[in-house]
């Protein structure tokens, strides 16, 4: 008499599993190999994209500090928060 603690989904699924990481790692060894041989063409197309990358960067910063001063000098006009043509009302009311 046998038993078998595992079910033939599971066969599949560790199947498949180990298929993916075989076909992971031979394109690994793929990708590692063609950066092996083309590393000139990698250095320059990874400059590019640092460049390009770097640029969204700078422009973006200077975006935020360019937003950030006009800001401060709208802030700078008023030396404590007010607003015009506004009234507060306080009614007492006490119930006793």
């Amino acid at each position: 008499m046998s038993f078998n603690f595992y079910t033939n989904a599971v066969s599949r699924a560790s199947r498949g599993l180990a298929a993916a990481i075989f076909i992971l790692g031979l394109a690994l060894i793929g990708v590692g190999f063609l950066i092996y041989v083309l590393r000139d063409l990698f250095a320059i197309l990874f400059s590019i994209i640092f460049c390009i990358a770097g640029v969204g960067c700078a422009i973006t910063a200077l975006r935020i500090l360019w937003t950030m001063r006009k800001f401060g000098r709208i802030n700078s006009h008023y030396s404590e928060p007010h607003r015009e043509n506004v009234k507060i009302h306080i009614e007492d009311h006490y119930d006793v």
